[in-house]
Parts: structure tokens; C-alpha cells; sequence
């Protein structure tokens, strides 16, 4: 059973920077796609980024280009640099994982394990 813990939100003013990171333990061999998802006040969950575990790949939702990079850092711990933070970016942040290999990354049905969520809060 694979087992997914993240940390590193926090609060920040608007234009600044945080990194999150998810530590994934357990049969982490079998994970193919890892990725962030987000779900604001009021708001449905969203897809953040993702990466592929196999060749590297990786993809995020159009409103945090050139300001968010997700990457693998060793082994099966995968962070979300954050930067230019606005205030719309104010939400609970998960990380997942999946099994499957065609997985539709950014469609959050298609991952198997979920992170507890760790809270960014964006000042203006």
C-alpha cells in the first residue's frame, strides 16, 4: 500500500515563493505518473502538474506555466516549486500517485493514492 505525505505550504504574500514536497513510501516501484492537484475555498479540485516517472515528462494546467515546476528530487519524493504566487492560488494542495501507465494525468479519477493536503494561503 503505497502511502503519500506532503508538506511545505504555508502562507506568503502574493509574488512570493514556496516548494512542496510529497514523500511517497511503500511499493513505489509500480508508480508510473505522480501529480498536484489543488481544490480551493468554495472551489472543485483541480490539476496543478504531473510528471511521468518513466521518461521524465511533465505538464501543468495553463495558469501556473512559467511560474510552478513540478520535479523528482530522489528517489520517490516529487516537489512543486512554487513562484509568483498570486492570491487565486490560495488552496489545499495534494499529491497523487497512479498505477497506471496511460493514465489521463491531469484527471484526477485516474490516481490510486492521495496525500493528506497541505494548505498554501496567498496574501494580496
Amino acid at each position: 500500500q503505497e502511502h503519500l505525505v506532503e508538506s511545505g505550504g504555508g502562507l506568503v504574500q502574493a509574488g512570493g515563493s514556496l516548494r512542496l514536497s510529497c514523500a511517497a513510501s511503500g511499493r513505489t516501484s509500480s508508480i508510473y505518473h505522480m501529480g498536484w492537484f489543488r481544490q480551493g475555498p468554495g472551489k472543485e479540485r483541480e490539476f496543478v502538474a504531473a510528471l511521468n516517472f518513466i521518461d521524465g515528462g511533465t505538464s501543468y494546467r495553463d495558469s501556473v506555466k512559467g511560474r510552478f515546476t513540478i520535479s523528482r528530487d530522489n528517489g520517490n519524493t516529487v516537489s512543486l516549486q512554487m513562484n509568483s504566487l498570486k492570491p487565486e492560488d490560495t488552496a489545499v494542495y495534494y499529491c497523487a500517485a497512479t498505477k497506471k501507465l496511460w493514465a489521463t494525468r491531469s484527471n484526477g479519477n485516474e490516481y490510486d493514492y492521495w496525500g493528506q493536503g497541505t494548505q498554501v494561503t496567498v496574501s494580496s
